[in-house]
């Protein structure tokens, strides 16, 4: 008798292991992930050599943990570069940070952080989160593409141990069963084999693919970031009202280009600043707010291209040929008039002036090189300190500020200097200050520095005969900025599938039907349903349930034999397909696959 005993246990452990087996196969594949090797297969093993070491260390590049740290110290090492000042983005900027944080300076150059997208730390997380990438994106697409070739594993020989599971009693035959079945979930999109008693079925391939396009999208914005920093260039241009511009390198204020840039390679193009147009509010707490902020420009593409009207308005471009030109600021520009003594007119321009506060106060410098002359008949210079104020609040009304960016009042203040201006020296000088190491300041008539308050069209009289100069009026310039970014619709274009992959990979379930159909003992066919996901959700035992009872209709469940076969209302509560046997809530899909 306990041989018996033991025999019979030992065929149920027998039936149990192959369970085991099958279940793992039928939960197999239901993700692209590579599988990670044991290390430890067999005790007693030598120790990795070089080659161990190296396919060692490429499957931990290659692993999505490695990837995702990388992406996390790449977005962790951008953030030096939008806090302090960048030599790529305004190297006057980085100068007066050096020249005022003399003590973290040293440290801050030993670690490139004034040029942290082209430091050498910074490249080697780009390179690796690249190769990352593409090292765990490769494996993985060559499975997927596999596993849209192959068809869905053949049912387990006992469907009770799945998560989800139900089963009832037809008379329909075993065959109109299964072809029911398949119709059914062809219907609801599943892929679909008949093999042998039963039906396998599987849906939600688009959740790998939502995966792997994530991972393509990401290493599409990588490179075109890349193509973008070494290609771009960007350069800067004040323009006064009836002035204009031809992209040319010689034109620019400022430029600068990634390390790969061709000079020669700019585009033709052309355009005169005819009207810049800003309004503000006047009254109220919104008062000096822009209301209007635009400037109107006619432009031509190519060296002989016909003239177009256009406009530019903050964070709306004019796009010509593939090349930006955004607006970025506006000033006032008093226009002057200087003669010398014998009333012979020098210089006339509207000069720019860079504003100092929201209600546009501005400084600058007018500077007279060349063609003056002193009452002697000497070659000489000038130069004049100016703060202009748009909108001036009138004498004795406290300090000269301007009370509202709008020219309302505008005033102009200057100071006058004369002698050599430096511009000879050779050396890059501030064209909004002056450099005064070797000029005199005129004097007035008590022997004081000569300065004046100047409305429109009134004029400044330089003593001793040596001159006058003349406020005739204000216009306006605006700054812009023209730049060229390749690839910057690769990478909106990744971005957006990376987005959408990401909701594929995280929304989309995938999982795998199996309906089994077989003649009972007693002649009456008995249907399994049973489902399994890649892992526990409560949508699978919902989208089960659906299934059976749209079979259910086709093979409605049959009446139970103890129970009188005529129609009433437990016959019809019988026709509810029963529920699966209890299973316990750690058997997920993953515990299936183990």
């Amino acid at each position: 008798m306990s041989k018996l005993n033991t025999t019979d246990e030992r065929d149920a452990a027998r039936a149990d292991e192959q369970d085991t087996r099958e279940l793992g196969e039928a939960g197999a594949q239901l993700s692209t992930a590579p599988v990670e090797e044991r290390a430890d297969r067999e005790a007693g093993l030598p120790a990795m050599g070089f080659i161990g070491w190296i396919r060692w260390f490429w499957r931990q590049l290659t692993s999505m943990r490695i990837a995702l740290i990388l992406l996390f110290l790449l977005s962790l090492g951008a953030i030096p570069g939008s806090l302090i000042p960048q030599n790529s983005v305004d190297q006057l900027k980085v100068l007066t940070f050096k020249n005022t944080h003399t003590t973290v300076t040293p440290i801050y150059e030993k670690l490139q952080l004034f040029d942290v997208y082209s430091s050498v730390w910074f490249s080697a997380i780009y390179i690796l989160l690249f190769v990352s990438l593409i090292g765990c994106i490769l494996p993985r697409s060559v499975q997927f593409v596999g596993q849209l070739r192959s068809r869905p594993p053949h049912a387990p020989k006992r469907l009770t141990r799945l998560p989800a599971y139900t089963t009832w009693r037809t008379e329909a035959e075993p065959e109109q069963v299964r072809e029911a079945a398949l119709t059914l979930l062809r219907k609801r999109r599943f892929r679909t084999q008949a093999e042998g008693d039963a039906v396998a079925a599987e849906k939600g391939y688009l959740r790998e693919a939502g995966n792997l396009v994530f991972h393509v999208a990401l290493i599409v914005m990588l490179v075109a970031f890349a193509v973008g920093a070494l290609f771009n260039f960007q350069g800067g241009k004040l323009v006064t009202e009836g002035d204009g511009f031809a992209n040319t390198m010689t034109q620019y204020d400022d430029f600068d280009s990634g390390s790969l840039y061709d000079p020669d390679s700019l585009a033709p193009f052309s355009f005169t600043l005819d009207d810049f147009v800003g309004t503000y509010e006047k009254t109220g707490p919104q008062r000096g707010t822009a209301r209007t902020f635009e400037a109107r420009v006619t432009y031509a593409e190519g060296a002989y291209g016909k003239e177009k009207k256009g406009v530019i308005k903050v964070n709306e471009p004019l796009v010509i040929d593939g090349t930006k030109i955004f607006l970025i600021s506006h000033g006032y520009a008093p226009v002057v008039t200087v003669r010398d003594g014998k009333g012979k007119q020098i210089f006339k321009a509207a000069v720019p002036l860079l504003p100092r506060d929201a209600n546009i106060t501005s400084s600058g410098a007018i500077k007279v090189m060349d063609g003056y002359r002193d009452k002697n008949g000497k070659r000489d210079q000038l130069g004049f300190n100016a703060f202009f104020v748009p909108t001036f609040a009138g004498a004795g009304s406290g300090t000269m500020l301007s009370q509202f960016p709008g020219a309302e009042n505008p005033v102009l203040a200057l100071n006058a200097l004369h002698g050599s201006l430096g511009v000879d020296s050779g050396l890059p000088q501030n064209v909004y200050q002056l450099d005064t190491d070797k000029l005199k300041p005129f004097k007035d008539a008590s022997g004081a520095n000569l300065k004046q308050r100047l409305a429109p069209g009134e004029t400044m009289q330089l003593p001793d005969g040596a001159g006058s100069i003349t406020f005739d009026g204000v216009e306006e310039w605006a700054s812009f900025q023209i730049s060229e970014r390749p690839a910057a619709g690769w990478a909106l274009g990744g971005a957006i599938a990376a987005i959408a992959g990401l909701a594929g990979s995280l929304f989309i379930q995938r999982r795998r039907v199996w309906v089994r159909a077989v003649r009972g003992a007693d002649g009456v066919t008995v249907v399994e349903m049973a489902g399994l996901g890649r892992s526990e959700s409560a949508k699978l035992p919902e989208e089960l349930l659906g299934l059976a009872l749209a079979l259910n209709d086709v093979a409605p469940t049959a009446p139970d034999p103890q129970s009188d076969p005529a129609p009433g209302p437990e016959t019809d509560s019988a026709a509810e397909p029963g529920p699966g046997p209890d299973v316990p809530a750690a058997e997920t899909a993953e515990g299936a696959e183990k």
